[in-house]
């Protein structure tokens, strides 16, 4: 079947979408709760765990160009080019995302085990990710079948952290342990028996954390078989006679590309700001709202609410284009930003500033994938010589989402480090409360705002997307 005249099958972009899932169940999962494992349940320093965050993140992000290059340079086989680099990297990547949620019976390398397979874990995920993402770009060069998929990927994907978020907040959330009180260590006695009583239940909480991720894993490596059988990639541009062009000149071509660089820059910003909030948020709502019992539910509102609403962005970008989706989408989340800081502690206002905040969660998972298309195209009308760059884009828009969010999860938790955050503990300080409400509101705010101001340069309006179209369907028939 020619690429040009395939219309994707509702079963094929069911099937596109779900390989999705594994990169947002694992991402909520060690999104939302990886800093307090770390912190509450395998008693690290907060400072040894800031360096296996930004470490871990920063390693991930290096290796995404590395594994773009490589996959732009695979030969082409009967499976594709992406599908064997899926395939291949599925099962060792869930062994090692398993043994993060492990607590080692050390205690003097507890931080380079969870360094190491971190590590690990974020190199083989991006063997998978990348390939993954180039894929948009050889099920179809329709803009509208893509753009279809997209919306079918990212409802997937958001579902996806809905599953990673329940998943590990409901298990984990049935073994709560008990905090530290002022009072329980007035009395020796009473100490040591509350003492051994916080180690059986610590224990039953570790053994949570691995129940959970067991579960996330199985579901992880039903999605690769899912996307390996349900969706077949096309040679798209003559791939499999295309010779190859070097690494660098590639890299320059895709990096001297104005609409890329520009749409980028604004999203690396705009993620940065929704990380930050995500990295933070089960702490805040735990210690600065107080709401210990309920904060796997809050998190598990907040994407429900992304999930229903991403067919509503979809509906909202063709009916009034992509970019004022980002403006009304992006800066929807950023009055709840605000008042969730600003209103005393109340479970009723924090479950209603979830689904809203949801929202525009949604926007923001949706909207780069379906502009970097977008990109692409425009890239390949202005240099028509130049062709198989796509794992090249993709490759290193994840770097710097990446990026961010090493920077985010890094500098986080050494903020609470220096604040005086004390593991374990029923109430932290008002230094640390402080610390918890710029994380979640003030520097998402400015982010934002920043990332805006700079999406306002981005050329690439509706119209530039039409001509882009035809004039890609004119050297299709040429």
């Amino acid at each position: 079947m020619s690429l040009q005249s395939q219309t994707l099958t509702v079963w094929s972009k069911v099937c596109f979408a779900i390989g999705g899932a594994p990169y947002q169940i694992t991402g909520s999962a060690l999104g939302f709760f990886l800093q307090i494992f770390l912190l509450d349940v395998a008693l690290l320093d907060p400072l040894n765990a800031s360096v296996i965050l930004f470490v871990g993140r920063a390693w991930d992000a290096v290796t995404d160009p590395t594994v773009g290059f490589l996959v732009s340079r695979t030969p082409w086989t009967r499976h594709g080019r992406m599908m064997p680099w899926i395939l291949i990297s599925t099962t060792p990547a869930v062994m090692c995302y398993f043994l993060i949620w492990v607590v080692p019976p050390i205690e003097q390398g507890k931080m380079w085990w969870y360094l190491l397979f971190y590590c690990l874990f974020q190199t083989l995920q991006t063997c998978f990710h990348v390939p993954y993402s180039a894929l948009t770009m050889f099920i179809s060069t329709e803009q509208k079948e893509r753009d279809s998929a997209t919306a079918y990927r990212m409802t997937v994907e958001v579902l996806g952290t809905v599953v990673g978020t329940a998943i590990q907040g409901q298990i984990v959330g049935m073994a709560n342990i008990p905090c530290i009180n002022s009072t329980s260590l007035t009395n020796s006695s009473h100490h040591s028996m509350h003492g051994n009583n916080s180690q059986i239940l610590l224990d039953s909480k570790r053994r949570a954390y691995m129940i959970a991720s067991a579960v996330i894993s199985l579901i992880c490596v039903l999605c690769a078989v899912v996307l390996f059988f349900g969706v077949t990639e096309q040679d798209s541009d003559g791939l499999k006679a295309q010779k190859h062009v070097s690494f660098r000149r590639g890299l320059r071509l895709v990096m001297s590309h104005g609409p890329y660089v520009k749409l980028v820059l604004a999203f690396l910003f705009t993620s940065l700001a929704f990380m930050l909030m995500e990295g933070n948020f089960a702490l805040f709502i735990k210690y600065t709202l107080g709401f210990r019992e309920d904060f796997q539910n809050i998190l598990l509102v907040i994407m429900l609410s992304a999930t229903l609403t991403i067919p509503m962005w979809q509906w909202f970008l063709c009916r009034f284009g992509k970019k004022t989706a980002v403006y009304i989408g992006i800066t929807w989340a950023v009055p709840f930003m605000i008042v969730v800081v600003c209103v005393n502690s109340n479970l009723f206002v924090s479950y209603i500033v979830s689904v809203a905040a949801g929202a525009s969660v949604a926007a923001a998972f949706l909207l780069p994938w379906s502009m970097l298309p977008d990109v692409v195209d425009d890239f390949k009308v202005q240099n028509p010589t130049s062709q198989g760059h796509e794992a090249i884009f993709y490759s290193f828009y994840v770097f710097f989402t990446k990026f961010a969010s090493g920077v985010s999860l890094g500098v986080s938790t050494l903020a609470l480090s220096f604040a005086g955050y004390v593991p374990g503990v029923c109430v932290q300080s008002d230094s640390v409360n402080l610390t918890l409400k710029m994380l979640v509101s003030a520097a998402p705010v400015s982010l934002i705002a920043l990332g805006l101001l700079i999406f306002k340069m981005y050329p690439i309006n509706e119209e530039r997307r039409q001509y882009n179209n035809k004039q890609l369907q004119l050297l299709l028939l040429q």
